[in-house]
């Protein structure tokens, strides 16, 4: 499975959101966004249309309007936003389950490359469906505060729309840290959200 740059654009803002929301500030207009996450407004405002039609978000009317989650995000999952922005979690059509797609191999039922891929979906399937939004944003502000940055909590919209932090933020490693990641960032204590599997 791989992100589509709309995808990861969604995920971003909705994670966003989330974060304005806890910070009691919900509601962000999308040149803010926009900027503070380094997406296209006019690419942002077609994704923000199509996360309202699917009921993620809504749109505020008024001075101080914008758009705000509509979803509870701790009952909404990030398997449940990343099957509906991106569809199957597999990376190959055969190993779906939920939109399968028969390959050309002449036995699927002995194929070890299906087989495999089964268990790659699985265990994407796993982390995904295991962790809400919600734990997400919890991780990420949990991170911030570590790191000494604390997002603004609200920005008039005649100012500029990034958010302010009491340090910069450090320089972008050019790749990715293990160390770096929403478990590890479990398990080292930025957030205590291990839940244990659905029986």
């Amino acid at each position: 499975m791989k992100l589509t740059k709309r995808g990861e654009y969604a995920l971003r803002t909705l994670i966003r959101l989330g974060v304005l929301q806890r910070l009691g500030t919900p509601v962000a207009s999308v040149s803010r966004l926009a900027e503070t996450e380094h997406i296209p407004a006019k690419f942002l405002e077609n994704i923000l249309a199509d996360l309202k039609a699917e009921g993620y978000v809504e749109g505020i009317r008024g001075k101080a309007g914008g758009t705000r989650l509509r979803c509870n995000p701790d009952t909404t999952t990030m398997g449940e936003l990343v099957r509906v922005l991106e569809g199957k979690l597999a990376p190959i059509g055969c190993a779906s389950e939920t939109a399968y797609e028969p390959c050309s191999c002449p036995d699927p039922d002995h194929c070890g490359l299906r087989m495999l891929m089964i268990d790659v979906r699985n265990a994407i399937a796993g982390i995904l469906d295991r962790y809400s939004l919600g734990d997400v944003v919890t991780v990420t502000m949990r991170k911030m505060e570590r790191d000494g940055l604390t997002p603004a909590a609200s920005t008039p919209a005649r100012q500029s729309a990034k958010p302010r932090t009491s340090r910069k933020p450090p320089a972008s490693p050019r790749h990715a840290n293990p160390v770096d990641g929403f478990l590890a960032g479990l398990l080292n204590g930025l957030g205590q959200l291990k839940k244990e599997p659905s029986p």
